[in-house]
């Protein structure tokens, strides 16, 4: 089979990390400088289009036709590709090695994959420098003549080492993919990749004008408190942090060295007066990112008022479930405001006063009406369906909880039902204006909180209605763990196998096929729709366990080497029988979407996006229902027989939480 790699050096004045690779090809100035390629293993070909160099016509019918042509990142070669040369990139055509690098749990960056697979072949380094002189705009200044971009024609000889930096990536990128296609991505998820790509090039449409209003709102507001913390403090600038530490300091009161949130119950009980108190409050107020998310939409929306981009095929790369991008849509404020419709409407109109009149402050207000900034395409509505208690429902089946697939096969109130169970009452008792409905936050909390071997500090975490006394937290998570027998030993299971599988490099099941795998250096969870989780470099080693209020004990521990998703860093990683589940939960989880998500396509449904467990989909009126999608989000899954699903929805004019 014939393999067509591709790297593409580009310029566009528009920033791509902020706003999107949609968005950068859209300015009037981007263009492909340089097109580098190879088929299969021929020597890498640069195109140098600044020269007046043209892509050969082999390459141009291998771009249209059925060849497979790959990439890292491939999302944007494509989008840059169709842009320049007006080809239709077909996405069933492309491969994207960063995926593929991440199903496997590596970095999702060319030169981190390389190093930590230490390839003889390193991306070049000066790389950064280069596409910072000629990728994008630079300062107008006395010694560059006051231009605001450079040419190849301005330094000559850097523009040769950057031709060589696009040649050297196209060599590196065919090493990573030779040496990952050890471990092939399957077919069906390539095919699940393609519809992924499909979503992002389409994209959700924006309403600009409630977007370009909530920014207006906020500044207006953010000039009101400065005013008013000027007139207090007689500062020039309140919001300058040395001065207003100054002025806090002459009114008596000492301030750590930054004002951040959690200095300021403790700074606003120290509070001499009630001016000081006053100041503090606004700093607090100015201070709130109510429109860090419209300003991603300002920066994003494309020129037919779209967003592009917004997911991450297999971004939370541990699990292979889509993460964020851009405007981040994965962690949306949820929406209370009885009224979204009027109070959407009056912040269109810019009635900002009666706005906050009747709603409240901004902050709070412009939060709460992010949702509603998406919404459907002309002639559409949105149809919102979602699974229901999805990681419950899993992880029952996964342990064959039987009592609650009961459950969920029937009224489906877990919460209740939980309750119930832990503590040992009437099931129908739990109902609003019984004295026993007191039970139901424990079973919900619970419930969140103690699947994946969570203990004390899970439950304070989910119970964030502070409904239950702390000192109760400890006995909340026994009685859940005396009413989920199966699920315990499932943790417990999943470790022995895993770390037996790596000890004796072997293949150990655990249920429903799910089974640990040793294979070349690595540490598989091999799942029920036939793909599997990657565990690099594993390691099992004796270490001492020091649980609060118990002996010490040894143990045999699990170790790999992974991404931590919040340092950023490639490090070493311990994980025990909870987190392994959750893993395996989340991942078919995953899984169940995807399924869900390709029967819609085929039915004929647009999905505009997804959060989570969630489609949204862009219907045209008069076509399809909540009962025809939440059917198709319900039924039964070949590779998962027994598991139990179901889906809510519902319409809207606008995207919102119901």
């Amino acid at each position: 089979m014939t393999v067509l790699q591709i790297d593409l050096e580009t310029y566009s004045s528009i920033d791509i990390k902020k706003a999107g690779v949609h968005r950068y090809v859209e300015a009037p100035d981007f263009e492909i400088q340089l097109f580098a390629f190879a088929f299969d293993d021929d020597p890498v070909t640069v195109v140098d289009l600044t020269d007046f160099e043209t892509v050969p016509k082999d390459v141009l019918a291998a771009l249209r036709s059925d060849v497979i042509k790959t990439a890292f990142n491939a999302a944007f070669e494509r989008t840059a590709i169709a842009r320049q040369f007006g080809i239709e990139c077909d996405p069933l055509y492309w491969r994207c090695t960063a995926v593929h690098a991440l199903t496997l749990g590596l970095p999702g960056s060319l030169g981190e994959v390389a190093k930590v697979l230490k390839l003889d072949a390193e991306k070049d380094a000066k790389g950064k420098a280069l596409i910072k002189y000629f990728a994008v705009p630079c300062k107008p200044t006395k010694t560059n003549g006051g231009r605001t971009r450079n040419h190849p024609h301005h330094a000559p000889e850097k523009w040769e080492e950057y031709k060589a930096y696009n040649r050297q990536d196209v060599v590196v990128e065919r090493e990573v993919r030779r040496k990952l296609e050890r471990f092939p991505v399957p077919g069906h998820e390539w095919k699940l990749w393609a519809l992924d790509q499909r979503i992002n090039d389409r994209g959700v449409r924006l309403d600009p004008v409630l977007v370009q209003q909530a920014i207006a709102c906020d500044a207006q507001y953010e000039e009101r408190l400065v005013e008013e913390a000027k007139e207090i403090t007689g500062l020039d600038n309140p919001n300058s942090l040395t001065q207003l530490k100054a002025w806090l300091a002459e009114r008596g009161l000492e301030t750590p060295d930054g004002l951040s949130k959690e200095f300021m119950p403790g700074l606003l009980a120290a509070a001499p007066d009630d001016e000081t108190r006053r100041v503090l409050t606004l700093r607090t107020e100015m201070s709130k990112t109510s429109v860090d998310k419209y300003n991603a939409m300002a920066r994003t929306i494309c020129s037919d008022d779209r967003a592009r981009g917004l997911l991450q095929f297999c971004g939370a790369n541990r699990t292979w479930r889509w993460a964020g991008r851009l405007i981040q849509v994965q962690n949306l404020p949820q929406n209370k405001i009885d009224d979204l419709a009027l109070a959407r409407e009056m912040l269109r109109d810019g009635d900002f006063d009666l706005l906050e009149m009747l709603f409240g402050a901004p902050p709070f207000v412009l939060s709460q009406l992010i949702r509603t900034a998406f919404v459907p395409s002309p002639g559409c509505r949105f149809i919102v369906s979602d699974f229901s208690a999805i990681e419950g429902r899993v992880i029952s089946w996964l342990a064959d909880e039987e009592w609650k697939l009961i459950v969920f096969r029937t009224h489906g109130k877990i919460y209740e039902a939980t309750a119930a169970n832990m503590f040992g009452i009437d099931f129908e008792t739990i109902i609003k204006g019984h004295v026993n409905y007191m039970y139901r936050p424990f079973g919900k909390v619970a419930e969140l909180a103690c699947g994946f071997q969570g203990g004390p500090n899970a439950i304070a975490a989910m119970d964030t209605k502070k409904e239950i006394n702390p000192d109760e937290y400890p006995a909340l998570v026994k009685q859940w763990r005396k009413a989920n027998p199966n699920i315990v030993k499932l943790w417990y299971a999943a470790e022995e196998a895993a770390v037996k599988a790596v000890k004796e490099k072997t293949t150990v099941k655990l249920a429903h096929g799910v089974r640990y795998r040793y294979e070349a250096g690595m540490l598989f969870a091999d799942l029920p729709s036939g793909r599997s989780l990657a565990y690099f470099n594993p390691s099992v080693k004796v270490e001492t366990i020091r649980p609060k209020d118990k002996e010490p004990f040894e143990k045999e521990c699990l170790s790999f080497w992974g991404m931590d998703q919040v340092k950023k860093k490639w490090e070493k990683q311990r994980t025990y029988g909870g987190r392994l589940i959750e893993n395996l939960v989340q991942a078919i989880a995953r899984d169940c979407l995807s399924v869900a998500m390709d029967r819609l396509a085929v039915e004929g449904y647009e999905i505009a996006m997804h959060v989570h467990d969630e489609v949204v989909l862009d219907v045209p009126i008069g076509t399809g229902s909540v009962e025809h999608v939440t059917g198709i989000m319900g039924r039964p899954i070949e590779w998962a027989p027994g598991l139990p699903l179901a889906a809510a929805g519902f319409e809207c004019e606008f995207y919102q939480k119901d």
